[in-house]
């Protein structure tokens, strides 16, 4: 049965916008109509440039696959600095009722302001939202300079746990009453060895937020029909918190996925046809793997701060973080957004690399069920690179070749639209 939209909610400066619908969910499925209303953040420092760039394409993209029977409307709403200057706080709540009603939204990077009673801006949209996988595929686009020499084997997709761990953590600062407090009971009442004078930090790992990101990661396995799931711990130390993940882990998949997955190590030979593999790798070792086996590896399911790393060493054997697309799913939302900061230096001046916010707008079509749309955008930006039409940062690394400016590197994918 399909779950219609709840009545839509009051903003304080925002109008909904006339034309277009709101996406509706039938159970886990998006219901996508042909015009569907997307809010959009534009972002901090370099989010204008790359936010405007973006937008033209996916429009010409979905233009050109559609014929004008689907088109996105685009609902601007308001985080960071634009938010500051509207509403004097920098996540309003007529931001999260609008990304909450219309359940997927697209996001330039965003600054994290100074004394602003945010970690960061972009984890408390995470946190308040419930947006607890942060998903970041991970492929090569012939023509990109890499350090490695075989690239092409890198085609990873990581599911990183985006609520506790390192996000939920609690610290408190070395010599302060609170930390002399805890120090006090681990020493005196539970047995622990600690030096005076140690900052204290803790981080809690959970099996409701474990499993539902080993869940969403072996249902993307099974839909994408990828061969692996691995689970990525440090539970050879920390054996409650990251050797929980990983126990966790693989009693979901028994539990939920049985018929269709199976533990590496009850394989005695190649496995079943059809079936995925469950298996879970050292933190440490995964960072070896991922140079030396890249391609024994298809979907990475890993805590907070594993992820964190490993996502960036990923992007960094096939171009960085400029080509690094990145969304964060909760049940019934996506969040679509840059994978990088803000670059206030370069903002307003036309000059940077709108890939990743590209290549996120094309994960988020892909979402949507318009997958053309998204295939046409990645052979498009594939075949710019080829043609060494890019911005300065790939034209420095390419060698003699001169830059192009964001507007001009976003007209140029246009004009390599296949169809």
């Amino acid at each position: 049965m399909t779950e219609t939209q709840m009545e839509k909610p009051s903003f304080t400066k925002l109008e909904h916008p006339t034309n277009g619908q709101c996406i509706e969910l039938d159970g886990d499925a998006l219901i996508v109509p042909d015009r569907p209303i997307i809010p959009v953040i534009e972002g901090d420092g370099i989010g204008r440039d790359i936010m405007r760039a973006t937008r033209r394409v996916i429009d010409a993209a979905v233009k050109k696959c559609y014929g004008g029977k689907r088109q996105i409307e685009w609902f601007d709403v308001f985080a960071g600095e634009a938010a500051q200057e509207t509403y004097q706080e920098w996540l309003p709540e007529d931001t999260f009722a609008a990304i909450r009603h219309y359940r997927v939204a697209l996001k330039g990077p965003l600054t994290t302001p100074v004394g602003g009673g945010f970690r960061s801006l972009n984890v408390t949209l995470r946190q308040v939202l419930d947006l607890y996988a942060c998903v970041r595929p991970v492929r090569y686009f012939p023509g990109v300079p890499s350090p490695v020499r075989e690239p092409e084997k890198m085609n990873v997709v990581i599911y990183r746990e985006n609520t506790e761990d390192v996000y939920a953590g609690i610290e408190y600062a070395a010599n302060s009453p609170e930390a002399k407090r805890v120090i006090d009971f681990l020493v005196n009442q539970m047995g622990a060895k600690i030096r005076d004078g140690s900052g204290i930090g803790i981080k809690p790992m959970s099996e409701f937020g474990t499993k539902r990101l080993v869940r969403l990661a072996i249902q993307a396995a099974l839909r994408q029909k990828r061969a692996s799931v691995t689970l990525v711990h440090k539970g050879n130390i920390m054996k409650f918190t990251e050797g929980a993940f990983r126990d966790w882990g693989y009693e979901l998949a028994r539990e939920e996925f049985g018929k269709d997955t199976v533990a590496e190590a009850d394989l005695k030979g190649p496995a079943p046809a059809g079936k995925v593999v469950i298996n879970d790798r050292i933190a440490d070792s995964m960072f070896q793997q991922i140079l030396t086996r890249t391609d024994d590896y298809s979907i990475l399911a890993m805590p907070n701060l594993n992820g964190d790393y490993l996502s960036d060493a990923c992007a960094a054997q096939v171009g960085g973080l400029g080509l690094a697309p990145g969304a964060n799913f909760g049940d019934g939302l996506g969040l679509f957004e840059a994978t990088h900061g803000t670059a206030p230096k370069y903002a307003d001046q036309d000059k940077v690399n709108p890939g990743s916010l590209l290549l996120s707008g094309s994960f988020m079509l892909e979402h949507l069920g318009w997958v053309e749309a998204s295939r046409a955008i990645e052979s498009a930006l594939g075949e710019t690179i080829l043609q060494k039409r890019v911005t300065y940062d790939l034209a420095r690394l390419l060698g003699d070749v001169p830059a192009i400016k964001t507007s001009e590197f976003a007209t140029a994918i246009i004009e390599n639209l296949p169809g």
